[in-house]
């Protein structure tokens, strides 16, 4: 997952980066250090997948290949 994915998901949702800590059950502080930049999320592959299962849950595809997106698939 690039940061600017992790980003534009959250935005899509519309969750702060509380709710998303919430949702995923990785901390605010993390997810604060994760998101600025450019590049790949670079982190524990744990806490990856489990900001990853959360926002999938939440209704967020990924789009990888030559330009990383996300999509809103269906309303939670």
């Amino acid at each position: 997952m690039d940061r600017s994915q992790l980003r534009a998901a959250r935005a899509l949702l519309g969750w702060s980066q509380e709710r998303l800590a919430e949702a995923s059950g990785v901390s605010v502080p993390t997810i604060k250090r994760l998101e600025p930049g450019e590049g790949v999320v670079r982190t524990r592959v744990q806490t990856l997948m489990k900001l990853r299962s959360a926002l999938e849950a939440a209704g967020i595809a990924f789009t990888d290949g030559d330009e990383p997106g996300v999509r809103r698939v269906r309303k939670p």
